[in-house]
């Protein structure tokens, strides 16, 4: 009966793994989609928004390279966070 109860308690641990696993792999695949598609839309903006206004051209590419930038930023820490929790499991 205790081999029984071992054996249950290593499935369990091994399923709450790989779930834990499962959820970062989705969290980090998710994270880079949703960057990529704000850094598409940041930059589509950007271009309507030159060729509408030429002279207000590198004020608006300054503006999208920061939003750009911190997109990533923020994309990096989602991905760092997804990572770490793959690792402590």
């Amino acid at each position: 009966m205790l081999i029984f109860k071992y054996k249950t308690m290593v499935n369990f641990l091994l399923l709450d793994v790989s779930i834990a696993l499962a959820g970062a792999a989705i969290g980090a695949g998710i994270v880079a989609l949703a960057a990529a598609f704000g850094i598409g839309k940041i930059g589509s903006a950007a271009m309507e928004s030159i060729a509408r206004q030429p002279e207000a051209g590198g004020k608006i590419q300054t503006a999208m390279i920061i939003a750009s930038a911190l997109i990533e930023g923020v994309a990096l820490f989602g991905v760092v966070v997804c990572l770490l929790i793959s690792f402590t499991k």
